[in-house]
Order: structure tokens, then sequence, then C-alpha cells
């Protein structure tokens, strides 16, 4: 693995720990990873609202901790970030929010997207934006369940987010 990978990271945590056991995996992961979190098209508040949208949709508590701070400094309203915590649709006042919440919930749940949702998304991100949405949700996906399978333990002292989750299972 190249320095180039890890030098945008102030330390190799996270997914990278189980990454780290595959250094091809780690170098292309790490690629993309980078390209999700800096340099693609969606801004930035959109990017960290994404791994929230991501970590709750799959229960990875590590990356919703490692980020929900970050969302809210972007301006993701508490609100919202509460109600995503509970396992409520928010009740959006951004509409650059409530597409990317419905484009990436009815990928997620249904396998596609209606033809509504795709058209409000062309028109709010453009072509090129729109494939860096569609790319996010795999790779926050993907970052989510990385998390989850490797059983990442959580921050010392962190309060686990979902009251639906203990540990690396769902509550009965």
């Amino acid at each position: 693995m190249s320095a180039k990978h890890i030098e945008r990271r102030s330390y190799l945590g996270g997914p990278y720990k189980v990454w780290i056991h595959s250094p091809d995996m780690f170098e292309k992961a790490s690629a993309i990873s980078n390209y999700m979190r800096f340099d693609c098209g969606l801004p930035v508040k959109l990017r960290e609202f994404g791994i929230l949208v991501m970590s709750r949709y799959w229960d990875a508590q590590f990356s919703w901790i490692a980020h929900v701070d970050k969302a809210v400094a972007a301006g993701i309203p508490q609100d919202v970030v509460d109600d995503l915590a509970a396992g409520k649709k928010p009740n959006f006042k951004a509409d650059d929010e409530r597409v990317y919440y419905n484009f990436a919930m009815e990928l997620l749940t249904d396998h596609f997207v209606s033809d509504k949702t795709f058209n409000e998304a062309r028109a709010i991100f453009g072509e090129r934006t729109l494939v860096d949405l569609i790319g996010s949700v795999g790779y926050f996906s993907m970052l989510a369940m990385c998390l989850n399978a490797g059983e990442v333990d959580l921050k010392a002292g962190a309060k686990p987010p979902f009251a639906d989750v203990s540990g690396y299972r769902k509550k009965a």
C-alpha cells in the first residue's frame, strides 16, 4: 500500500483495521474512500449525510459516531440526525437532503430508483454528481458492512447511537 492512499488520513482506524489484512483491497478501497470523502461532486454536507444514511441503514455504529458531529458541522440539522438515529424518515427542509435520502433508500430497499426520484436527483445534482451519489450509496454501504462484519469497536467511551442495536446485533 502506498503512502498516497493514507496521507489524507490522520490515523488508520475504522475499516482500515480490517482492510490492512488484504493489502490489495486496502489500496483500492482507500483510493475510492479518498475520492468519496474528499473529491467527489457531492458537497461535504451530503457526503457526511450519506455516511449517516448508510450507517443507519446498515446499523454501523462506528461510522455513525465517527461522522455525526461532522455532518452537523457541515449543515445537517439536528432534527434530521435525531430522526435518522431513531430509524425514522426525517422531515426534510432542504431539497438536496430529501432527494439524496429518497434516492438512497429506494436504491437500497427496492434495488431500483423511480423515474420521479431519478429525474429530481438529476435536476438538483447534474449528471456527474448524480453518478457520485450512486457511488456514495455503494461505497458507504461497503464501508458499513466492513465495520460490522469486522466488528470494529466503537471509540472508547462512545455511547451506542441506536436504541435497537446492541454490540453487533439487533435487539430482540
